[in-house]
Order: C-alpha cells, then structure tokens, then sequence
C-alpha cells in the first residue's frame, strides 16, 4: 500500500472524499463514512495498466494521489484522451456505463492511490437513498460538461492556443507528466510542444500567454451574457 509520508491515511481519503463531493452536495460524515466503507482504496506503481483493451471496466477511481492517462492506439501511437490528476475522477467510461469491453487503456503515470467504487456498489449506494441517484446525475452532468469544453478548445484553439491555455490552467503538471503525453493530449506535434514550451522563457512568450488570457475572458463574459 502507498502512504502518504508524515499523513493519517485515512484522514487524507475521507478528506478528499469530501471536497470532490462538496461540489455535488452537503454531505455529513455518515453519508462519507458509508460511501468509504463501500468504496474501496487502491495503489499502483507507476505505468501499471488499470484496465486493458477487451476488458471490461468495473469501477469509478477518484484520484487521492498520483496521475493517470487514458489512451487508444492508432497503429503503433498512443492517443491520449484524458489525464487525471488528484481530485479527478477517471475510467473507460463507455465500457463502465454500458458493460462492454474498453476500446481504452488507463494507466498509472507515477505511483498512484485511487479510492475506487464498483458499478454493483454504486446500485447499492442509490437504492439506500435517492439523494445518492442525485448526485450520481450531478457528477455526470459536470464530466459531460468538461468533456464539451476539451472537445471545444480542442477544435477551436490552434496550436498555439492550445498550449497556452494548458499551461495557464495546469503549469505545475508540466514537471509531472512525460513531454510526449502533453503532446498527444493536447494533439500537438512533440517537436512543436518542445519550441512552445522554450518560447515561455522569453518575454514575448510571457505576453502570448497574457495576450491568449484576455482573450479567452473577453469570450467567456460574452458567453455569459448572450
């Protein structure tokens, strides 16, 4: 089992239970207490698969710590779909909701702990009070919005748009995550993510980044009130 050095395990679990779940609704520490006690944690080491192609996925894993990638393979490439980080939730969601094998694999990136709940448990957690159904609706409505808003920026936002906007939004995951998966997940060729990544040093990268910053606002507000 990985732990954290120096923290109380479990009060790290239950205490990032809390904050993804504050989002969808007041809970109190019943209602944790009985989703922990279904749920169960697990820990990987880094670059160990999740789930395979052919296999079907069975649960849902909140990241407590660590990151994890989602990728197909065209031909010989990985083509990553998604990255999580702490506080994230991440699966082969077509396989987990319709109970068919992945077309994806989930891998662990650096040694990972994930607190993880199963498709049977999760029935068991909405036949026992129908604010859990609820919140089960709530979480799927936010992850079909964020999957909206990558799919927009993706097909909107050049290249260079792109990269900005990731490394305004999640600068630190620079130093974490391999060159190459940036790449591929913000579908930008490695040779270009390296220029684009020197470019931050200079001071015309510097007012880019604030130039695609006061963009994105400016559209943002207009959104708003439209």
């Amino acid at each position: 089992m990985l732990l954290l050095p120096g923290m109380n395990y479990l009060h790290t679990m239950v205490k990032a239970l809390k904050q993804f779940l504050s989002r969808f609704a007041d809970l109190d520490e019943k209602d944790i207490g009985l989703l922990y006690r279904l749920g169960e944690c697990r820990s990987f080491d880094k670059k160990v698969g999740l789930i395979n192609i052919g296999e079907t996925d069975q649960h849902v894993n909140l990241v407590i710590k660590g990151l994890v990638r989602k990728y197909f393979l065209r031909g010989q490439e990985e083509v990553i779909t998604e990255l999580a980080m702490e506080g994230q939730l991440i699966n082969s969601s077509v396989s987990f909701l319709s109970d068919v094998p992945s077309c994806y694999i989930v891998e662990t990136i650096e040694p990972t702990i994930l607190f993880s709940i199963r498709r049977d448990q999760i029935r068991e957690l909405y036949s026992m009070n129908a604010k859990w159904e609820r919140i089960g609706l709530s979480i799927m409505k936010d992850l079909y919005l964020q999957k909206e808003k990558q799919d927009h920026e993706r097909n909107c936002y050049n290249t260079r748009e792109r990269f900005l906007h990731f490394i305004e939004n999640h600068a630190e995951l620079l130093n974490r995550i391999p060159q190459k998966y940036l790449a591929s997940y913000l579908h930008i060729q490695p040779e270009t993510f390296s220029r684009l990544k020197h470019l931050l040093v200079t001071p015309y990268g510097k007012n880019q980044l604030s130039a695609v910053s006061s963009q994105q606002s400016h559209q943002n507000y207009n959104a708003t009130f439209q």
